[in-house]
């Protein structure tokens, strides 16, 4: 592994060379059942309990491809602008590995079903930039190793390993892009920003739960360096299996920093596979990576070709929704943001979800509260992006509702939400389980607002002799006693009642 302190400068690297990326996204297809057989497509599971003959590859099973799998892979690449084949087929990606039973891969070669197409970004400033996308093309997921014994998790170190199938066989869509050279110091923001920007896209869909920790998006990202006034591409490492937003960016730095350190000291660098090390954001050796040519790759004679017709094509491109670029700068001018403000939104992972929350009912101040300042400070505590906390866009609004309703205060809002978070239900289940309803029954209110005047009688006196303000003492006594259940608002109206103020 080479060291951290074997890295250039990033300001030197940048005046010695261009970088050049190139992105591979492995999306896997929330489809009913896997790829090429029955079995279910559910994460996790008891080890090998999703398995069957054909996704273990048993002789004499025979695979058949998934209609839902295809129709996902034609709308993901009309989404990204892509032609669509008239013909095209699987093939044998041929190279063993243990968590592969059948030693080789059913994917695509040089005939995907979607090719040439496009996807602008718009990185943190809001400038677009157009990444062009080479290919997207069908494959199944291979299965799980797990490594026992050692200290990281990886096979180096182990004492055994341990198989897992039951991922064998999931619908994967890989979309692959062109070379992106040009993005100088932006390189690494602008890697993120497209994993990101697909990531929404594909969400809207609703063709994956882009899950990135859990395996169901996952970026292998391409780095290679060119000396400054050179044409010519360098040698590309491939970082796999990058799962977070912040990471890819992470990966792509470093790589361009331990490239040019090399390369500066008169090294080459080696075209191989590399893991990125959460810990670090460091970057370590794999396996030498191999060239198409090694992958042996032939037609797959147990599938016949697709061939999807241009009228289908056509009545798919109907259902693509509306995309979350053109959401947002809907939303700016029905909720009078400002370009800023809607980058907050965006740089926060905030928009998609305020958007799906105003659609569930709430209003767009409370949404936008709610999913900025709270649920941020909930995410980054627990190192999570703000999409995977454990509460969906209707759940909030939902809880939002009971507030406006009076059924809750903002301060037992909060008490739902971490109930929702700590998985006790839905937002009404919580309020039941933990008994948050607000205290609404003037007669038990009154009850409180009698004992917190009689254990304060110089507060009433002065509340009697014109100080309102004072009432504030009294309200807090009587929240205290009904453990914040109380509106304070009808509790204030009754204190001065009772006082003749």
């Amino acid at each position: 592994m080479t060291a951290l302190a074997d890295l250039m400068d990033y300001a030197e690297v940048l005046e010695r060379y261009d970088p050049v990326l190139g992105l591979e996204v492995h999306v896997e297809l929330s489809t009913r059942t896997k790829m090429f057989c029955g079995c279910p497509n559910l994460f996790g599971g008891e080890p090998n309990t999703h398995v069957c003959p054909t996704c273990l590859g048993l002789p004499g099973a025979l695979p058949v491809v998934n209609g839902k799998a295809v129709e996902s892979a034609i709308r993901i690449g009309l989404a990204l602008n892509c032609e669509i084949a008239e013909w095209c087929r699987f093939a044998r990606k041929n190279y063993f590995y243990p968590d592969m039973p059948k030693n080789f891969q059913t994917s695509q070669y040089d005939e995907p079903i979607a090719f040439n197409g496009y996807l602008d970004v718009v990185l943190d400033d809001g400038e677009v930039v157009r990444i062009d996308i080479e290919r997207a093309h069908m494959e199944e997921d291979t299965g799980k190793s797990l490594h026992v014994g050692g200290a990281t998790g990886r096979i180096h170190g182990a004492e055994h390993s341990l198989l897992d199938y039951n991922r064998a066989g999931v619908p994967l869509i890989e979309i692959v892009t062109k070379p992106i050279a040009g993005m100088g110091e932006r390189a690494p923001e602008v890697a993120r920003a497209y994993v990101t920007a697909l990531r929404d896209l594909l969400r809207a869909m609703d063709v994956s739960d882009v899950r990135m920790d859990q395996g169901s998006l996952r970026c292998d990202a391409n780095v290679s360096l060119m000396p400054k006034g050179s044409s010519e591409f360098g040698t590309r490492t491939e970082t796999k299996n990058v799962n977070s937003l912040r990471s890819v960016e992470r990966a792509v730095r470093y790589e361009m920093t331990r490239q040019a350190a090399v390369l500066a000291g008169g090294g080459t660098v080696t075209q191989e596979t590399r893991h990125f090390q959460e810990a670090d954001g460091s970057t370590s050796p794999g396996r030498t990576k191999e060239t198409a040519e090694d992958y042996r790759y032939f037609p797959e004679p147990d599938l016949v070709p697709i061939a999807p017709s241009r009228a289908w094509v056509d009545q798919l491109r109907e259902t693509i929704p509306e995309m979350p670029w053109e959401r947002r700068k809907r939303i700016q001018e029905d909720w009078n943001l400002t370009d800023e403000e809607l980058r907050d939104l965006v740089n926060t992972g905030a928009a998609e979800l305020v958007a799906a929350t105003v659609d569930a009912g709430a209003e767009p101040g409370e949404a936008r509260s709610w999913w900025v300042q709270y649920l941020t400070q909930q995410a980054n505590a627990r190192e999570v992006e703000l999409s995977d906390l454990p509460i969906t866009p209707a759940q909030l609004a939902r809880v939002i509702a009971l507030v406006k309703s009076g059924e809750l205060t903002n301060k037992l809002a909060r008490e739902v939400v971490q109930g929702v978070l700590a998985g006790e239900g839905e937002p009404d289940e919580v309020v039941d389980k933990r008994g948050l309803k607000v205290v609404s029954d003037d007669s038990a209110l009154l009850t409180a607002v009698d004992e917190a005047l009689a254990a304060q009688p110089d507060i009433a006196d002065k509340i009697r002799g014109g100080k309102v303000q004072a009432a504030g003492a009294i309200v807090g006594a009587v929240m205290k006693a009904t453990k914040g259940q109380a509106d304070a608002k009808r509790v204030r109206e009754l204190i001065l009642e009772r006082v003749g103020a």
